[in-house]
Parts: structure tokens; C-alpha cells; sequence
């Protein structure tokens, strides 16, 4: 009886790792994702490489379990921070999948292009990802084109913690009496963070969590923007002006172009979409607009697949998308 061969994407982020098997010579197998609800940890030489292994090791066998065995021929992780933050991942998670697995082929990539492979699979386009942070990843299959991802300090402009510090801000100037606030924003934050807004500061400011809080509040912009208030559409116009020059900056220059736009920002509806859309058709009127056909998961499974059939077309790099075999 033939071996089963299987590959494996993994998907590492702030909420934790998720894992599972694709199948490439039969039908995928049976069972998964399988998830670990602890985060991996950072420490001095970035993400923890011994932390994920720990984690990931007993996942890969439940899964293989599951699925009757097999022999994994590919590997793709996409974790979170690890352009920057991969040189552990690098160094010693390939030697490791190889001695536990057998696995000679690993992909490490930025959740970006987990993501980007996810919605557009290996597609020249631009993938937007607007969540509480805000990037955008496009290719032309030569190379990629990195656009944000700064963090709420430095960019992630027209994310869900940019547009939740931009409903606040209008709330404070009601607050204080400034020109350009909102008195249907300032309730919503009384009722959101309770009593005066004058102790907002005091609960925020503390909170190693405060970009997510941030965020957090950007759908109560997003009702108010549907109930009218001039503020909170403004907000969302603006919002969706920062999103399309984020698309814009990172879309090839040439050819055909697909625009995929993903995260959970696009559930505020027609208040942020509305203009994003126009703002996109206006700016980019050579691309094409598309759904997302999957998630970074899914995305993990396409490299990995693609590098097990040696049919990988999404640029190699040496942060982005580093590949041994």
C-alpha cells in the first residue's frame, strides 16, 4: 500500500497556532485544523522557535493520527511578526521539523503572504488585510511590495485601532468643547468605558492590551456613521481614502491586477465600504476586485503544496517568504 503524503500549514498569531494536514495523492485527509490557544512567545532572538516546536509537535501528530499517518513532504508556517522577528524560526525550525518528521521542505513566511496565498493563491494582486492593524502585500511574482503594517503608533492607518482612536479623539473634543467633536460619539464612549470621559486616559493609557481596545471600538464609529452622525462618516471616509492608498502603493505598477480585501474591518458595511469602493475603482481602475478564497490557514497550505509539487510562484524571500529544501 502506497504511503499517504501529506502536507502541513500552520498558522501562528496572537491568538494562538492552528494546524492542518492538505492532502496531495488522495483526498485531504481526515480531521483538523487542530489549535493551541496560547500565543507563541517572543523573546531576545524574536518569536520563540522552542515554544512553537512544543506546541506544534503534539498538534502535527494528533493531526497525523487522525488521518491514518502519512509522510509529511512540505511544511508552511505563517506566523505573525516574522519578517521581523523570524531569525529563531529560520535558524532552527527546519532542522527541527526534519529530525521529528522527516519533513525536508519548509516554508517560513509573514502572515502577510500566508494571507496574500490564502485570498489570491499564487496570482499576481494586492491582498489588503484591515483588521485592528492595517497591511497591504502585492506581487507581481518578481518580487513583493510590503505597504504598512507599522504598527498603531507609526501607521496601520485606516485600521480598526486607527479609526477607534479617531471615534475617541471626536468624543474628547465634545467633551472638552472643541470644534470638530461628536456629541453621538462621546455617548457611545460613556457607555462603552462608563462614567465621565475624563478617567478615559487613566484606563487606557495603562493597558498593554490599548491597541485592541482601540480597536474595539471603531464598530460603535461604524453605527454611528449608519445612524448619520457627520463625525463618524467623515472618520470612515477617511479610513477608506488610507486603505486605497495602501492598495494603491502596493499593487503592481503593470499588468493585470487582482484586489483582494480580507479582515474582520470590512463588517463595519456600506458606511466604510461604500467610499472604499469608489475610492478603489477611481485609483485603481485596472484592477480587478475579488473575494478572498480563503483564509492564512488556507494560504499555508497552498505554499506548502506548491512547494512539495515544485510549482511554487509567489516571490522568495529572505523575510517574507524564506524557503529550504
Amino acid at each position: 500500500m502506497t504511503e499517504r503524503t501529506v502536507v502541513l500549514g500552520v498558522d501562528s498569531g496572537g491568538s494562538g497556532l492552528r494546524a492542518v494536514l492538505g492532502g496531495l495523492t488522495d483526498v485531504p485527509p481526515a480531521g483538523g485544523p487542530v489549535r493551541s490557544r496560547e500565543p507563541v512567545r517572543t523573546g531576545p532572538r524574536g518569536i520563540d522557535a522552542a515554544h512553537m516546536l512544543e506546541q506544534l509537535t503534539p498538534m502535527v501528530r494528533q493531526l497525523l493520527a487522525a488521518a491514518g499517518g502519512g509522510r509529511i513532504a512540505a511544511v508552511a508556517v505563517g506566523a505573525a511578526g516574522a519578517a521581523t522577528l523570524g531569525d529563531d524560526l529560520r535558524a532552527r525550525l527546519p532542522g527541527a521539523l526534519a529530525e521529528l518528521f522527516g519533513v525536508r521542505r519548509t516554508a517560513l513566511a509573514a502572515d502577510a503572504v500566508t494571507g496574500y496565498a490564502g485570498a489570491l493563491g499564487g496570482r499576481p494582486g494586492v491582498v489588503v488585510a484591515a483588521g485592528t492593524g492595517l497591511i497591504a502585500l502585492g506581487t507581481d511574482l518578481t518580487g513583493w511590495r510590503r505597504v504598512d503594517g507599522w504598527g498603531h503608533l507609526l501607521g496601520d492607518c485606516g485600521s480598526g485601532a486607527w479609526i477607534g482612536r479617531a471615534g475617541l479623539e471626536a468624543a474628547m473634543r465634545d467633551f472638552d468643547g472643541r470644534p470638530g467633536g461628536s456629541a453621538a460619539l462621546r455617548a457611545r464612549a460613556e457607555e462603552v468605558f462608563g462614567g465621565p470621559l475624563s478617567g478615559l486616559p487613566g484606563q487606557l493609557y495603562p493597558r498593554a492590551d490599548r491597541t485592541a481596545v482601540l480597536a474595539a471600538f471603531a464598530p460603535q464609529v461604524g453605527r454611528c456613521a449608519a445612524d448619520g452622525d457627520p463625525v463618524a462618516v467623515r472618520v470612515l471616509r477617511e479610513a477608506a481614502g488610507h486603505i486605497a492608498d495602501a492598495a494603491v502603493a502596493a499593487c503592481p505598477p503593470a499588468g493585470s491586477c487582482d484586489v483582494s480585501l480580507t479582515g474582520g474591518l470590512l463588517q463595519l458595511g456600506d458606511p466604510l465600504m461604500a467610499p472604499l469602493e469608489a475610492r478603489l475603482t477611481e485609483r485603481l481602475p485596472h484592477a480587478h476586485r475579488v473575494p478572498a478564497a480563503g483564509d492564512p490557514l488556507d494560504g499555508a497550505v497552498h505554499i506548502a503544496t506548491a512547494l512539495a509539487t515544485d510549482t511554487l510562484e509567489l516571490p522568495r524571500d529572505p523575510h517574507l517568504l524564506y524557503v529550504t529544501e
